[in-house]
């Protein structure tokens, strides 16, 4: 199957999850929703890389459903709200969570993946 294909069934798939996440998860002064998908989502890329996945079911998961399902422009959308809203102290919180929380996540995927 053509790696186009493939990562657009993946993006389409990654897409649709973050969607369904972000109606279930309840808005809050933190966007949890958002903080959810990205660290799961460093996670499970990390498991991925861990288990060595190459080729086509590389492209699926990691290129496509995973590029979709985290969301960086969100993020930094979040992050423009809160320095517009004087939210300083959410702000710092939420930077913390993500980037240390992303890195410890990713590693921790990346750990796991390797050791099963």
């Amino acid at each position: 199957m053509s790696g186009f294909i493939l990562i657009a069934l993946g993006g389409m798939a990654g897409a649709t999850s973050r969607f369904m996440v972000q109606r279930v998860i309840p808005k809050t002064i933190l966007p949890v929703a958002t903080l959810t998908v990205n660290l799961l989502g460093s996670f499970l890329l990390g498991w991925i890389v861990g288990q060595g996945i190459q080729g086509d079911l590389y492209l699926f998961a990691a290129t496509g459903f995973m590029g979709a399902f985290t969301t960086f422009s969100t993020l930094n959308v979040d992050l423009v709200k809160m320095i517009n809203n004087k939210q300083y102290k959410v702000l710092t919180v939420y930077m913390i969570i993500t980037y240390f929380g992303g890195l410890a996540s990713g590693c921790a995927g990346l750990i796991i993946g390797r050791l099963l």
